[in-house]
């Protein structure tokens, strides 16, 4: 909360250089984004970022746990006491609305980058970590689905094919987004 003052507290700071990171590693990559653009971003000098993250590696890191977590939890929101295809369905609208945020959208492309750079570079910390903050998504979907693996890898794969066709750039009205819109049966995927 901030304070009277009008000044941030370090923890409203934090967050708001988690927000500035996503639009940053989003547009520029891991390798390609520098602390002083995000610290442009936010507001603050470079000096104080480092107050609040020791490094770039951590603030990309308190990215991808916001962004996967900020995505669980609205997966958890919306398939609150659903059945499992009803929590399906309304997980399914609602990705379709946190992907209108590109920023955010393109975070979660770089994420994988990352890891694979991370990984070639030996940084399996790194690489662990992200992939335990997708396995905590993978598994909150996985349960809301009834823990039914084929359902949580069809879901997963659509929002993944969502991410691709959006990150390309392809209209709404793509012959991609049509043939993918319902699945062998004709039920409806995703929107």
């Amino acid at each position: 909360m901030a304070r009277d003052s009008g000044r941030m507290s370090a923890e409203e700071r934090r967050t708001a250089v988690i927000r500035a990171a996503v639009v940053e590693f989003a547009r520029g990559g891991y390798a390609g984004t520098t602390t002083a653009a995000i610290a442009r971003r936010v507001g603050v000098s470079q000096p104080y970022l480092f107050r609040l993250f020791p490094d770039k590696r951590a603030i990309f890191l308190a990215a991808a746990e916001h962004g996967t977590a900020e995505i669980r939890r609205t997966f958890e929101r919306v398939s609150e006491g659903l059945d499992p295809r009803a929590a399906h369905d309304a997980m399914a609208q609602a990705y379709t609305g946190l992907t209108a945020d590109r920023d955010k959208l393109m975070f979660q492309m770089q994420m994988y980058v990352a890891v694979h750079t991370a990984e070639a570079g030996g940084d399996e910390d790194f690489a662990a970590r992200i992939r335990a903050y997708w396995n905590e998504l993978f598994e909150a979907v996985h349960l809301r689905l009834g823990a039914d693996g084929v359902e949580t890898a069809d879901f997963l794969a659509n929002g993944m094919l969502i991410n691709v066709m959006l990150a390309l750039g392809f209209p709404a009205d793509h012959p991609l987004w049509v043939a993918c819109a319902h699945d062998h049966e004709g039920k409806k995927r995703f929107g």
